[in-house]
C-alpha cells in the first residue's frame, strides 16, 4: 500500500479529537455488548420465555421515544461532549447496579428490567450527542472516512464484546457486569479528555417550533427521510438478535460461548466491510447500492433463520453484518453531510428513535412472533419482510434511489 493510500484510509485519525472519540466509543460499545449478552442469557435462564427477551429491547427504547424532542434539542444547545460524558457515567452506574443485583441473587427479571429502563434513558441522551459530535471533530472532506471508522468502532466491539460477554458470563454474571462497569468508566474518562470542539449551537429560545425542527427537516428532505425510514422498517421486520439465545440454547445447542460467537458473527462481517469502505469510499450510485444491500440483508436473515448447521448460521450472520454495514455507511453519511449543524442534534435524535425502533422494537417484534408462531418462522418472516421493504422503498423514494454521490446532491 502506498503512503498516499494509507493516509487516505486513515484520514480521520489525523485529528486527535476523533482518535480519542473513537477509542471512547469503542470501549462504551464493548461494555454495552457484554451487558447485552449477559442480560439476555440471565433473563432466559430465569424465565425461559422468548417474549421476555423482546421486552429487553422495548424497555430500553421507550426513553428515546418519549424524550425525542428533548434529547436532540439539548445536543444542539449544549456541549455534545459533556452530554456524552454524563450519559456514559450513568451507563457505568447501571452496569454497577446489575453487578450488585447479580451478587445478591435474583428471583425474577423485574429488577433487571428496571435497571435497563435507566440504561435506556442514558442511551437516549448519548446517541444524538455522539452522532452529532463526529461532524464537529473532522473536516467535511474526511467525514465519510470518519463514518466508516466510527462504525468500525461499534462493529469491532460487537466482534469481541459478545465473545467476551459469553466467556465472562460462563465464569459468572458478576464477572461480566464487573468488566462492563470498568470499561464504561474508562470510556467516560476518555470522553471528557476530548478537546472542546467547535459547534454551532442554537441560540434561539426553545419553543415547540424549535423542538420540532428535526422532524420538519427530515420530512422536507426526502433523501434523508427515505434513508432513515428504510432502516426503520427493514430492521424492524428482520431483527433476530433478541432470539439468538434461543438458537444458542435450543436450536444449535451451543451454550453461552456459542451465544457469544453468534452475537460476534455480524460484527466480523461488518468490520471487514467497514475497513474496506475506509479505503474505498462509494463514489457513484450510492442510492442503488443502499437498496440492493438492504435486500441482501433480508436474504441473509432468511438463510440464518432456516439453518440448523452452526457453520452456516455463523456465515449467514456474518453476511447480515456485512450487508448492514454498507447500508449504515450510506445512511449515516447522507444524514450527517446533508444536515445543517445547528439542527444536527435534533435530526440525530429523530434518527436515534428510528434506529431504536428498528432495533429494540424489532427485538420485541421477534420475541412476540416467536412466542406466537415459533422462533424459526419469526426470523424467516422478518428476512422476507426486509426484502419487500427494499423493493417498496425503491418505488416510494425515487430521489433516494437516484442519489449518486454521498457528498453532494447530484
Amino acid at each position: 500500500m502506498s503512503s498516499l493510500a494509507a493516509d487516505h484510509r486513515f484520514a480521520a485519525f489525523r485529528h486527535r479529537s476523533f482518535l480519542v472519540f473513537w477509542s471512547a466509543r469503542f470501549l462504551a460499545t464493548f461494555a454495552t455488548q457484554i451487558v447485552s449478552v449477559a442480560v439476555g442469557w440471565q433473563i432466559y435462564d430465569l424465565t425461559r420465555d422468548p417474549f421476555d427477551l423482546g421486552l429487553v429491547g422495548i424497555i430500553q427504547f421507550i426513553p428515546s421515544l418519549l424524550l425525542v424532542l428533548v434529547t436532540g434539542a439539548i445536543a444542539d444547545r449544549f456541549g455534545r461532549r459533556h452530554i456524552m460524558g454524563l450519559s456514559a457515567s450513568l451507563e457505568a452506574l447501571c452496569a454497577l447496579a446489575l453487578l450488585l443485583l447479580s451478587f445478591h441473587g435474583l428471583a425474577g427479571p423485574g429488577p433487571i428490567f428496571a435497571v435497563l429502563a435507566v440504561f435506556g434513558l442514558a442511551r437516549a441522551f448519548f446517541g444524538p450527542a455522539a452522532a452529532s459530535l463526529v461532524a464537529n471533530l473532522v473536516p467535511s472532506k474526511d467525514f465519510a472516512n470518519a463514518v466508516a471508522w466510527n462504525s468500525s468502532a461499534w462493529q469491532t466491539a460487537t466482534i469481541v464484546g459478545p465473545v467476551a460477554g459469553g466467556l465472562l458470563y460462563g465464569i459468572s454474571a458478576e464477572a461480566a457486569y464487573g468488566v462492563a462497569t470498568a470499561l464504561m468508566a474508562a470510556s467516560t474518562v476518555l470522553i471528557f479528555v476530548i478537546p472542546r470542539p467547535a459547534q454551532r449551537s442554537g441560540t434561539e429560545r426553545p419553543t415547540l417550533d424549535t423542538l420540532f425542527a428535526g422532524f420538519r427537516y427530515i420530512w422536507k428532505e426526502k433523501v434523508v427521510l427515505g434513508a432513515i425510514s428504510l432502516d426503520l422498517f427493514a430492521v424492524l421486520l428482520s431483527g433476530a438478535v433478541a432470539l439468538l439465545p434461543v438458537y444458542a440454547r435450543d436450536i444449535l445447542v451451543l451454550g453461552p460461548w456459542g451465544l457469544g460467537l453468534l452475537r460476534a458473527a455480524p460484527g466480523v462481517g461488518a468490520i471487514l466491510v467497514a475497513i474496506w469502505l475506509a479505503g474505498h469510499p462509494l463514489r457513484d450510485k450510492a442510492g442503488v447500492i443502499l437498496l440492493v444491500f438492504v435486500a441482501l440483508f433480508g436474504v441473509s436473515t432468511v438463510v440464518f433463520g432456516l439453518s440448523t448447521a452452526t457453520w452456516l448460521s455463523i456465515l449467514a450472520l456474518a453476511l447480515v453484518g456485512a450487508t448492514d454495514m454498507v447500508s449504515v455507511y450510506v445512511r449515516e453519511t447522507l444524514i450527517q453531510l446533508w444536515t445543517p449543524d445547528e439542527v444536527r442534534g435534533r435530526v440525530n435524535a429523530v434518527n436515534m428513535v428510528f434506529v431504536g425502533a428498528s432495533n429494540e422494537l424489532g427485538e420485541f417484534r421477534a420475541g412476540m412472533m416467536a412466542a406466537w408462531i415459533g422462533t424459526v418462522p419469526a426470523v424467516v418472516f422478518g428476512g422476507a419482510g426486509a426484502i419487500a421493504v427494499a423493493g417498496l422503498w425503491s418505488w416510494l423514494f425515487p430521489k433516494l434511489r437516484k442519489v449518486r454521490h454521498l457528498d453532494g446532491r447530484a
